[in-house]
This record gives C-alpha cells, structure tokens and sequence, in this order.
C-alpha cells in the first residue's frame, strides 16, 4: 500500500500542486489538506509547501501557526508522524515551534531564484534517510527570508545532536552554519528552504529532489501512526 502525503493550504500558498505532482513521481499519492480544518485525516505523511501564506503579513509564517490544522500536524508531529516544511513551509514550522531557529531576510536584501548545490550533512531524517553523508545535490531555491537564523547555544544543540540535514555549498543567503535544512531530535520532523518538488525531472533542470522526497516516502511507509 502507497503511503498518503497529505499537503497543506494556506491563503497564499503557491507550491501545493507541485508537491501533488511531486509526490507522485515518487510512488505516493497526495491529497490537499485545508488550512482551516481541525484535522489532518488519514494521512501517512505531511508537507507544509511553499508560498506565501496569509500575504506573510507580519512574519512569513506567523500567522499561518494558528491555523486549526496546525494542532493536527503538531499531534501528528508528536506521534512520530513524518512532517516537511519546504520554504514558507519551514518558516511555518518553526514560528509553530516544530523546529527551532527562525527565518530572516536574506544577507544583501535581495530575493534570490536560482539552482543551489546542498551537501548531505546526515542521513538520519525522514527526508534524507536514502542519501548518503557528503552527497551533493541540485536543488532551486526561491526565496526572500531563507536566512536560517539562532543563538549559539541553539546552533551547538543542532550540531551535538546531529540536526542538521543540509547545508549550502556556497551559502546564498547568509544562513548561519551554511544550514538548508534542518530535522527535529525525533528526526521525523524536517524544514528546509530549497524545493525538492522542483527537482523531479531532468527537464527541470535537477532530479535530485527525487532522493530527497523517496525518502520521505519510504519514512511515511514504515512509520504509519
């Protein structure tokens, strides 16, 4: 049985039918979650898109954290549930307390869309279990407050306990400790700023996002809650 990604929508967000798509080259199959709805359904994995959602009034994200479905992912979360937070969907994450850190605007002030090299920097995750430590990837980034940012006490727990999942190979954005991507210390739950679901396809440019969500996949197959 194909495991089920459940994708969540927010007024704004822009990215959910590409993680559909996505999803299905992977050999899952999704379905859309609404915003404002109490619960996540039967659902073996959730991704948290990008986009912009509720117009990034205030900060990106933190208006989306009191969203009804939120205390569904979180739960869900809690359970042992994969979740993944892909650019707006990251920063979500961490203004609902899922992750910790925050997302900033960008070193220089400008929006950046282009193609970024990731390196692995663990394998221990739900999105990053098929990779290998040192593997590189092409993955586009599109963002204008992707600039990861914590305390250095925040950062040495993330180091000791191997939580960071991707770093940038010539970091865009002024992110500390080159971080892309990050999981929680369940290691079920990961953010990161490039999108996977845009590096399906060699027409895209990059299939690399497919380990990436194959990953993510398997993790949902195997860890039903």
């Amino acid at each position: 049985m194909t495991a089920t990604v459940g994708v969540v929508q927010f007024p704004g967000t822009n990215c959910e039918h590409d993680v559909v798509e996505a999803v299905g080259a992977v050999g899952g199959s999704a379905t859309l979650l609404w915003h404002g709805d109490g619960s996540i359904g039967d659902v073996d994995a959730v991704v948290v898109p990008g986009g912009f959602a509720h117009g990034d009034y205030l900060r990106p994200g933190a208006i989306a954290r009191f969203s009804p479905i939120m205390a569904a992912v979180a739960d869900f979360a809690e359970r042992g549930g994969p979740v993944v937070g892909i650019c707006n969907g990251f920063q979500v994450l961490t203004e609902a307390g899922l992750l910790p850190g925050a997302l900033q605007k960008n070193a220089g002030l400008k929006f950046i869309c282009d193609e970024s090299q990731l390196r692995v920097a663990s394998n221990d995750s739900v999105l990053t279990g098929g990779t290998e430590v040192g593997d590189l990837l092409s993955v586009p980034i599109n963002h204008f407050e992707g600039n990861f940012t914590c305390d250095a006490e925040t950062e040495q727990r993330l180091v000791d306990n191997d939580q960071i999942v991707l770093t940038y190979v010539n970091n865009p954005n002024g992110s500390v400790a080159d971080i892309a991507g990050i999981c929680n210390e369940g290691r079920n739950v990961v953010g990161l700023m490039p999108h996977p679901e845009r590096a399906v396809s060699a027409l895209l440019g990059s299939e690399d996002g497919l380990v990436l969500l194959g990953s993510m996949i398997d993790a949902a197959a195997g860890a039903r809650v």
